[in-house]
């Protein structure tokens, strides 16, 4: 029996590329793409889906016959910060409906993406571990945090099948950022196609550890394809690419623009950056279910500009 898989958050810079991965994998009629609004860059099946009400989300788990959930809708950082109540709730609210209706209506799997934000200032900085201690500072970062715990007990408790990765900075030409702290670096790429001055939220020496958008998505589908047995980890396994700072990012770029300009002007995300770590040791997931990165910087900015002049290009 094939899977079927309900995307949540599908109009996000992951879940826009998931989606496409998971049709490829599963086929065109077995995974629905949802979002609290319209798609309208999907093909295949569509739900206007509302996270934070528990019918309409058991509706079309029901509808579809949903063995597997990818909950990816949430308040990133920055934007969380503007409004921490609000970005506690909802976060938290959708977590619970689709742990609440995973359990009691079967679903195998549920995917449930966490982040360096987990980490703070009790974290050694550098090759951070997987059980490092745990104070993030934001409400972000806490939410994650908290939803690994519940990861692990209903788990523990009910045998429901929850997998995580700590994402760290997500880098892809496929979609615009989406409000989170690191997402200076898909910006930055953007400014240098259009031969743009570029203007740095960070520090240009914040390092931080990184991952390009195709080596995010295997590791996902790698995780969620491995072994129950092999899942060691049930709170969320640290996933590494490279560390970097914008100032790296820049010495690579100008290879392919010599005159590009940039011009840093540290706002509060240098204060949320600052806490995290600049490398993360994700040896758990290499050991457990075979994870290993395939881009470098120097690969991932040749391909991001190539990728991006076309986009504009066509756009003409």
């Amino acid at each position: 029996m094939k899977a079927k898989v309900l995307v949540i958050g599908a109009n996000g810079q992951l879940g826009s590329v998931l989606v496409k991965e998971l049709q490829h994998h599963y086929g065109l009629d077995n995974v629905v793409a949802s979002d609290i609004r319209k798609g309208h860059h999907f093909k295949g099946k569509f739900e206007e889906l509302d996270a934070t009400d528990r019918e309409q989300l058991t509706e079309v788990v029901l509808r579809y016959g949903i063995t597997q959930i990818y909950h990816l809708a949430a308040i990133l950082s920055a934007k969380g910060e503007a409004d921490p109540l609000a970005t506690w709730d909802l976060n938290m609210k959708m977590l619970f409906n689709v742990l609440e209706v995973a359990r009691i209506h079967g679903v195998d799997k549920v995917f449930f993406p966490s982040s360096i934000a987990v980490f703070g200032e009790d974290a050694p900085w550098v090759n951070t571990p997987n059980k490092a201690y745990l104070n993030p500072a934001t409400v972000y970062g806490m939410s994650k945090a908290a939803g690994e715990q519940w990861a692990q007990y209903y788990f523990l408790r009910y045998g429901l099948d929850v997998r995580s990765l700590r994402y760290p900075g997500i880098i892809g030409y496929q979609s615009l950022p989406g409000g989170g702290t690191t997402d200076y670096a898909v910006d930055i790429f953007h400014k240098a196609v259009l031969e743009e001055e570029f203007v740095c939220f960070l520090n240009e020496d914040t390092t931080l550890p990184m991952i390009f958008m195709e080596d995010a998505i295997r590791a996902t589908l790698e995780l969620m394809e491995a072994p129950k047995e092999d899942i060691k980890i049930r709170t969320a396994y640290n996933l590494a690419g490279s560390s970097f700072s914008p100032e790296d990012i820049v010495k690579e770029i100008r290879k392919f623009y010599p005159e590009f300009k940039i011009r840093y002007e540290p706002d509060f995300r240098q204060d949320i950056a600052a806490r995290w770590p600049k490398s993360i040791n994700d040896i758990e997931a290499t050991m457990d279910w075979g994870w290993k990165p395939q881009y470098s910087l120097e690969t991932i900015v040749r391909i991001m500009i190539d990728k991006l002049r076309e986009q504009y290009v066509a756009q003409q």
